[in-house]
């Protein structure tokens, strides 16, 4: 019953993806269609963005409070309506900016009510020894959504402009019935009635601001977040600017998801055979040489092949902090802890695509990708300073 439980988040969580990457990529080409320009096209992505990041922690208080599997449901389906409100438009050829603009923050406000009740789940789902090879199967499906949505969503696009968001509609609806599905008692632990809105959300901070493992995490993570954006916009803007083209610089981002997903999958058997703290601290310093190399690569090929060295080792590490994570966290505070560290991560990450493109119209590409490699040795080296607190014992 485990087993069918977890394949069912499992794929649930991999429709969610396949869907929203097939839709989310065309959606500015939808846009200039339509005849708006390119600044206001920018600006729905770049504010459905920040309304999730916004929503995250609010979602991650309700989702410590309500039964968890009903609101995976009920954040599916708003999704489905947002996303099968603009098919509807663009199929009709009535497409709206202010509408899209609604209909993008409210799916990414439902994306992140869903993503805080699912990660208060996996204690529900499997057994503490079994958390590296289900957390790692999380992250391979991830990387490999990553890497089949894009082009799913071209696929589609070719047959009609309204046929992505359709599908993403579809996705939602699925996920929610896949979802309804699960068997387990996915609700939150509670002792006691839930207190305040602002006292429980406060509850969360101070409770990962507390734990000396958690703090650490979200160093790591955010640091680690905003040094690979940074490197991978360097990346496109370096090849753009030997005269790579849009199939060229594809061929880099296709590497790196193929890195990622090979390294999701070696992740649970290196975390067996491996010492955590070594896979933290080796990790984080095999990142140097891999950021200095992008400082001298001249052929796409080459970016593509570093990026993706770095996408390899970057799962074993997560794999071992998220495990730790869940083990040291209460599970009335699952949720809240899941979105005060994504939200830490995400929301440094948002600003490294701006921070890489200022710093290479200034400094030129090979300063920020030593500057990169400089940041990822101070980190590495706090990882080595602060490993012992990898391989604690729950309480």
């Amino acid at each position: 019953m485990r087993r069918r439980n977890y394949f069912l988040f499992w794929t649930a969580g991999a429709v969610d993806g396949l869907g929203t990457c097939a839709s989310s990529l065309f959606l500015p080409l939808i846009l200039l269609g339509a005849g708006y320009p390119a600044g206001l096209t920018g600006l729905v992505a770049s504010t459905a963005l920040v309304g999730s990041l916004v929503a995250s922690p609010v979602a991650g208080v309700y989702a410590d409070r309500w039964p968890r599997r009903p609101m995976m449901c009920a954040a599916a389906l708003v999704a489905a309506v947002a996303m099968g409100s603009v098919f509807a438009a663009v199929a009709l050829g009535h497409v709206v900016l202010a509408h899209v603009l609604v209909a993008a923050v409210v799916e990414q406000a439902a994306g992140a009510a869903y993503a805080a009740a699912a990660s208060g789940t996996i204690r529900r789902l499997v057994p503490p020894a079994e958390y590296p090879r289900a957390i790692g199967l999380l992250q391979a499906r991830d990387q490999a959504v990553q890497i089949a949505g894009p082009s799913l969503g071209g696929v589609l696009y070719q047959l009609a402009r309204w046929v992505p968001l359709l599908a993403d509609a579809l996705s939602f609806l699925l996920v929610a019935v896949l979802s309804r599905a699960i068997s387990a008692d996915l609700s939150p632990g509670r002792e006691a009635a839930p207190a305040s809105f602002t006292r429980e959300l406060a509850e969360g901070l101070r409770f990962v601001r507390a734990e000396p493992f958690l703090r650490f995490v979200v160093v790591w993570t955010a640091g680690i977040n905003a040094l690979l954006g940074a490197l991978y916009f360097h990346a496109v803007l370096a090849s753009h600017a030997r005269g790579a083209g849009p199939a060229s610089i594809g061929l880099i981002l296709t590497l790196a998801g193929v890195g990622g997903l090979l390294g999701a999958l070696a992740a649970p058997w290196l975390v067996d055979r491996v010492p955590a703290a070594w896979i933290v601290t080796g990790a984080s310093w095999a990142m140097v040489p891999t950021a200095a190399g992008l400082a001298f690569a001249s052929r796409t090929w080459a970016y593509g092949l570093l990026l993706s060295t770095v996408s390899l080792i970057v799962p074993s590490v997560a794999v071992v902090l998220q495990s730790r994570a869940v083990l040291v966290t209460p599970e009335r505070l699952l949720a809240r802890m899941g979105t005060v560290l994504g939200t830490a991560g995400e929301g440094v990450a948002v600003l490294a695509p701006v921070a890489a493109g200022v710093l290479v119209a200034a400094y030129g590409g090979r300063a920020v990708a030593l500057g990169c490699a400089g940041a990822f040795a101070a980190l590495a080296l706090y990882a080595t300073v602060r490993a012992r607190l990898v391989v604690g014992q729950a309480p």
